[in-house]
């Protein structure tokens, strides 16, 4: 290869390179952060722990306010995920499939649930949970939550659906497939990409929501957003703490993303995410 276009392929990868340290740098001063003591990190600019410490991971693993709260937060997370993309895939279908009076007007009507702010429903569910018993649960979180994931699933899986051909729910009728059958053994793995997808935003969404989360629960499901927010003791905010619970609460998140990249990848690839 010739010097010049080898320097030239060197620049063009030094710029990305040059991005995603950018991008890593908050999570890794973070991370750093929670092997620290509050004392090192209101002392002074260190780039690495001086004094390494594990005591933040251990309050969180052994004090029950802490870990209580990522069982809660992973509870109505996962529930949430799995009754909205429940709920969302008839009814992208649905929309993909066929044509009614006022298709197009209620899947507006959808989509402004989702613009809304958390803000707007807060006392609203406070309120009705509260008279069915279901306040300072999972629950109470997971189906607050499905106000705004559904409609987001139903966006993302109808333009998956729409890209399927209708010759294949007609080839399957013709062959003598009841509907639910072909459903479910044939049209859903047509689509496992976009149900990555919708399972991805989901659980991104409900596990980072806060207003909703902190004002649905009280003790007994109180999330691991909400309890961060109430670390401060007689000498402060307890910072290496908060580090170390937040880097934690990236951990799912990561998960998932690894397990869903593929998915994420054809989502934009064919133009629906």
């Amino acid at each position: 290869m010739h010097p010049e276009r080898r320097t030239f392929i060197r620049k063009r990868a030094l710029i990305p390179a040059i991005y995603i340290i950018f991008l890593m740098l908050p999570i890794y001063w973070l991370v750093t952060m929670s092997f620290k003591t509050t004392n090192e990190i209101l002392g002074g600019f260190t780039p690495w722990p001086v004094n390494f410490t594990l005591a933040n991971y251990v309050k969180i693993f052994t004090d029950s306010t802490w870990y209580s709260g990522y069982i809660n937060s992973l509870t109505f997370v996962i529930a949430n995920t799995i009754l909205s993309v429940v709920v969302a895939l008839p009814a992208a279908y649905a929309f993909s499939r066929y044509r009614f009076l006022g298709d197009k007007h209620l899947f507006f009507w959808l989509l402004t649930n989702r613009m809304a702010p958390p803000a707007v429903f807060a006392l609203p569910f406070l309120q009705l949970y509260s008279a069915v018993g279901l306040f300072d649960t999972p629950w109470a979180v997971a189906l607050a939550h499905t106000l705004f994931n559904v409609p987001l699933a139903v966006w993302i899986l109808e333009g998956f659906m729409s890209g399927v051909p209708k010759e294949l729910d007609e080839t399957a009728y013709v062959d003598g497939y009841p509907f639910w059958r072909f459903f479910l053994k044939i049209f859903i793995p047509t689509i496992a990409a976009g149900i990555g997808v919708a399972c991805f935003f989901c659980f991104m969404f409900s596990w980072v929501e806060l207003l909703l989360a902190k004002t649905l629960t009280s003790v007994a499901a109180k999330p691991i957003v909400a309890t961060m927010t109430r670390t401060a003791s007689t000498s402060g905010y307890e910072l290496g703490l908060l580090a170390a619970a937040g880097t934690l609460t990236i951990v799912p998140g990561a998960f998932v993303i690894y397990f869903v990249r593929n998915y994420i990848a054809k989502g934009f690839a064919l133009g629906r995410v």
